[in-house]
């Protein structure tokens, strides 16, 4: 899209980045209404008004089993901004999306995985570097603090039910965060390869198609 285009078709009042992921998301959801949470919600999760990304939407999916369906705002353009239409991807070119099968000591909504968004969104925005599909990062520690699951980081891959979109300011990619084990981890320290990576999640998938985590496996 070129920026005349973009001009006659939006105004400055639209969050269209925004608006793009909302319709990816609706042609699975249809009107379900998730729970968004974001520092002018009142959650705060490092230190307040530092927060990287926007926010974060937590729905609940049934699909292969039940399940919270994580996506984040902000790692793509998401507001009006006419020098960006038309590019090859918006702004960093992805949002995290997380998928968790509920855990006993998650009382309410699993917040700590927007803190976990957060983090990694503030590691990319000081470094300048970004995640793609079939890499993986430690957590250094087990990915929810305080409990003894034996998930002690994350693979990259894309969601398996938003994959990647086309919008105005260029491609976003769904990029899944995927809870992997310590044995997992040490098998990917051994053999970093984007390859091995890939492996690993397409093992995962045999079993587990959605790769939804669950801070009780293994």
């Amino acid at each position: 899209m070129d920026k005349e285009t973009y001009k006659n078709k939006f105004t400055e009042e639209e969050a269209v980045g925004w608006k793009s992921i909302d319709e990816s998301l609706e042609k699975i959801y249809g009107e379900t209404e998730p729970k968004h949470y974001g520092p002018l919600c009142g959650i705060h999760f490092i230190v307040a008004g530092t927060d990287p990304i926007d926010g974060a939407s937590i729905y609940n999916s049934n699909k292969q089993e039940t399940h919270k369906h994580i996506i984040s705002y902000g790692m793509s353009e998401l507001y009006y901004d006419e020098e960006k239409a038309g590019g090859d991807f918006s702004k960093w070119g992805f949002e995290f999306t997380f998928r968790l099968k509920p855990f006993k000591e998650d009382k309410d909504e699993p917040i700590w995985a927007i803190q976990v968004m957060n983090n990694l969104a503030r590691y990319v925005f000081q470094s300048g570097r970004w995640f793609e599909e079939n890499q993986y990062i430690p957590a250094n520690g087990p990915i929810r603090l305080n409990t003894e699951t034996k998930i002690v980081g994350f693979a990259f891959t894309l969601d398996p039910e938003l994959g990647k979109i086309s919008t105005p300011h260029g491609e976003v990619s769904f990029l899944q965060l995927v809870g992997i084990t310590e044995t997992e981890l040490e098998r990917l320290k051994a053999n970093s390869k984007t390859s091995e990576v890939e492996k690993l999640i397409n093992e995962l998938k045999k079993d587990n198609p959605l790769l939804i985590t669950d801070l009780n496996r293994k």
